[in-house]
C-alpha cells in the first residue's frame, strides 16, 4: 500500500490516533472504491464524511438535478447549484472538501441494465436510494457482486439501518421478500421528512462503511437498528437468512438484475394514462369563470403550504368515504401536493363510474412555480 504523505498525515491526523485506524487502517481507507446510490438525503452526508475521511474513490449515482426543495436536507449542496446535476455538484464539492481522493461521477439511474457493471467496480455499496425498485436492485446487483450493502431509509421522523452481506449474513430481501404496494408507501414529496433524520442515517452509514473497510466484526450484520426521532428511541431487531430467498438462498432464481421477476412477483400490469391539464391550463379555466370542480386529496396539514381556490378537501385515505357523493356529470380536476396521490385518487374515481376526471400535473408545487398561490 502507498505511504502516507504528508498533507494526508495532516489531514487525518485525528483518526490516525484512534488505535482502531491508525497508518494502516487510513491506507486501508484511501485504497478503498466506496460506491454511493443517490446524492439526496442519505447520499449527501454519506459522501461528505467518506470524502473527509480519506476514502480513495467514490462513485456517484444518480439522474436528477438540484431543486430548492432538496437543500432543506442534502447538505451536499447550496443554492448556486440549483438546477445542476447532482452529480456534478456533488463532484465539485466533494474534490473541494478533500482533493486527495477521486470522485466518480454517474450522472445516470441504476437500472438493470447497468447495476452488474457499476457494483461490480466498487468494494462496497450504500444505498441512498428513495424508492424500493431502487433498493431491490441495489441488494440484488450487491449479492451477486459479492459486495456488503450498507441500508438505510428515512421517512419523517423515523429511519432503520442495517448492513446486508451475503457472504457472512442476510440481504435486504431476507427480511423484505417483496415491496409494499406503491399507495401504502408515500414518497418524503408527500409525507415530508425533517432534514436531520437523514442527516443522523446518512452519518451512521458512512461510520458503517469505515468499520468494514476496517475490518471490524461489529458493523450491523444481521442487525436491523431502528430510530423514532420523537420518543428518542432506539430499537436492534435481529435479521435471520431466508434459507428460501430468491436471491441469497439455497436454491436462488435470480441470476442477474433483470430476472426479479422470476422470484414470483406478479407481472406489472401497465394501467392506462390519465387525462391531465397543465397549470397554465387550469389557471385559464379559473380566470375564465367557467365552473372548475376541484378535489385536493392532501393531508390537512398541507393545506397550510397553498389552496387552490374553491377546491373541495378530501385527504386520499377518506376518498372512497365521499364517492357517492361525487356528481358523475362534472368534469373533476384532482390535486395533490406533485402529482402520484391525485394520480390514485383519478382511478379510484374512474373505477366508481366517474367517466370525467383530470389531474394537475406536478400537482400543487408546479402551480406555485408557474402560476403562484391564487
Amino acid at each position: 500500500m502507498q505511504e502516507l504523505g504528508p498533507e494526508a498525515r495532516e489531514r487525518y491526523a485525528r483518526q490516525l490516533l484512534l488505535p482502531e485506524v491508525g497508518a494502516s487502517g487510513q491506507r486501508r481507507l484511501a485504497a478503498a472504491r466506496v460506491l454511493c446510490i443517490g446524492a439526496g438525503g442519505l447520499g449527501a452526508p454519506v459522501s461528505l464524511y467518506l470524502a473527509a475521511a480519506g476514502i480513495g474513490t467514490l462513485g456517484i449515482v444518480d439522474d436528477d438535478r438540484v431543486d430548492t426543495s432538496n437543500l432543506q436536507r442534502q447538505v451536499l449542496f447550496t443554492s448556486a447549484d440549483v438546477g445542476q446535476l447532482k452529480t456534478a455538484a456533488a463532484g465539485r464539492r466533494l474534490r473541494d472538501l478533500n482533493p486527495l481522493i477521486q470522485v466518480d461521477e454517474h450522472p445516470c439511474r441504476l437500472s438493470a441494465d447497468n447495476a452488474l457493471d457499476l457494483v461490480g467496480a466498487y468494494d462496497i455499496v450504500v444505498d441512498g436510494s428513495d424508492n424500493f425498485p431502487a433498493r431491490y436492485l441495489a441488494n440484488d446487483a450487491a449479492v451477486l457482486c459479492g459486495r456488503p450493502l450498507v441500508h438505510a431509509s428515512v421517512f419523517r421522523f423515523e429511519g432503520q439501518i442495517s448492513v446486508f452481506d451475503a457472504t457472512r449474513g442476510p440481504c435486504y430481501r431476507c427480511l423484505f421478500p417483496q415491496p409494499p404496494p406503491a399507495e401504502l408507501v408515500p414518497s418524503c414529496a408527500e409525507g415530508g421528512v425533517l432534514g436531520m433524520l437523514p442527516g443522523l442515517f446518512g452519518s451512521l452509514q458512512a461510520l458503517e462503511v469505515v468499520k468494514i473497510l476496517l475490518g471490524r466484526n461489529d458493523a450491523l450484520y444481521g442487525r436491523l437498528l431502528t430510530f423514532d426521532g420523537l420518543a428518542m428511541r432506539w430499537r436492534e431487531l435481529p435479521v435471520a437468512r431466508d434459507a428460501a430467498c430468491p436471491v441469497c438462498g439455497e436454491h436462488p432464481v435470480i441470476d442477474h438484475p433483470a430476472a426479479a421477476a422470476a422470484a414470483g412477483r406478479e407481472p406489472e400490469v401497465l394501467e392506462p394514462a390519465l387525462a391531465t391539464l397543465n397549470v397554465a391550463e387550469l389557471a385559464d379555466q379559473l380566470a375564465s369563470g367557467l365552473p372548475v370542480h376541484l378535489i385536493d386529496v392532501r393531508e390537512t396539514a398541507e393545506l397550510e403550504l397553498a389552496r387552490l381556490p374553491g377546491a373541495r378537501h378530501i385527504p386520499l385515505g377518506q376518498l372512497a368515504l365521499h364517492l357517492d357523493s361525487l356528481d358523475p356529470e362534472c368534469e373533476w380536476v384532482v390535486v395533490c401536493q406533485r402529482g402520484p396521490r391525485s394520480e390514485r385518487a383519478a382511478r379510484q374515481m374512474l373505477e366508481h363510474g366517474l367517466a370525467r376526471v383530470r389531474v394537475l400535473s406536478g400537482g400543487i408545487e408546479a402551480w406555485l412555480r408557474n402560476a403562484g398561490p391564487r
